[in-house]
């Protein structure tokens, strides 16, 4: 990829041709590091994970000319050094439109190669993206499924306006018995860091360590509503603050944000190992 890396040149917000035969150059890969910087983590982090893509407009033709569809599951590790910025994604999509391919088992391997290849810079791919299609037949297995967990919105809490996310807002019982719990919120909310458009989001915390102040947690995710990050950030960003402010022994973020042409983005990190969620969208999405 010979690209500049930075969201400004990017086709984000810009006027873009749409084409429709298959470019793996449209991906526009950008890297982890200099925005991880910026939230305090220089080399190896301290969290495993990944992004979970969903793409709902996948189409390409067979080699007579008929349209196929899928949906598309990408998981791409973040132990990446690049993401892919959404919009050029969307293009990459939509240049299958128009070609011809054998099958979706090969519309499946060039999707995990273009994508493997966009976010690994630098040296030899580490860990391919993962890539798993849906077949129309078995769209209606799709399931739709709110974030497990103790609701946080329920709380009736004051908040004061912020200019961005504030960790000095959390606080945990550090004198009281650890405790393992799961809390959710649908009152994430950010904006794009190019074009200022709102993006809409769930998050899921589970957590062992001194009991987190659930007040404070809430206003805390409502502190990101006018902080422009993309999402993977924003959520690296909770992390970081909640594993510095709060010491637990174990922690888990996952977001689900709302889709914006027909993709939706769903990071999710954690400070262990282990199998990552299943792809159950939200109603929202």
């Amino acid at each position: 990829m010979t690209h500049p890396a930075t969201p400004l040149d990017s086709p984000l917000g810009k006027a873009t041709h749409y084409a429709d035969q298959y470019d793996p150059a449209l991906l526009f890969p950008i890297p982890r590091a200099p925005q991880r910087e910026r939230i305090g983590i220089a080399g190896q982090p301290r969290f495993f994970g990944a992004d979970l893509w969903t793409a709902f407009e996948l189409s390409w033709l067979n080699l007579r000319g008929k349209p196929q569809l899928a949906i598309a599951h990408i998981m791409v590790p973040c132990e990446s050094t690049h993401i892919v910025e959404s919009k050029s994604f969307k293009l990459y999509l939509g240049s299958f439109n128009g070609t011809r391919i054998a099958d979706a088992a090969e519309v499946r391997r060039r999707i995990q190669v273009d994508v493997s290849t966009a976010v690994w810079q630098g040296g030899p791919v580490q860990a391919s993206v993962g890539v798993r299609l849906i077949a129309p037949e078995d769209f209606d297995r799709e399931a739709v499924h709110e974030l497990d967990g103790l609701y946080l919105d329920r709380l009736d809490i004051e908040c004061e306006p912020v200019p961005g996310p504030t960790p000095d807002l959390l606080t945990a019982a550090f004198d009281e018995q650890p405790v393992e719990e799961t809390l959710t919120s649908r009152l994430l909310k950010s904006n794009c860091p190019v074009t200022g458009q709102p993006d809409w989001g769930s998050v899921q915390i589970r957590y062992a360590g001194p009991q987190i102040d659930q007040a404070a947690l809430l206003r805390y995710i409502i502190s990101f509503r006018n902080h422009d990050e993309f999402h993977e950030h924003c959520v690296e960003r909770m992390f970081s603050d909640l594993w510095a402010r709060c010491r637990p022994s174990k922690l888990s973020v996952y977001a689900r944000y709302t889709r914006r042409g027909g993709l939706d983005i769903n990071p999710w990190r954690t400070s262990h190992p282990g199998q990552p969620p299943s792809p159950v969208r939200t109603a929202r999405q």
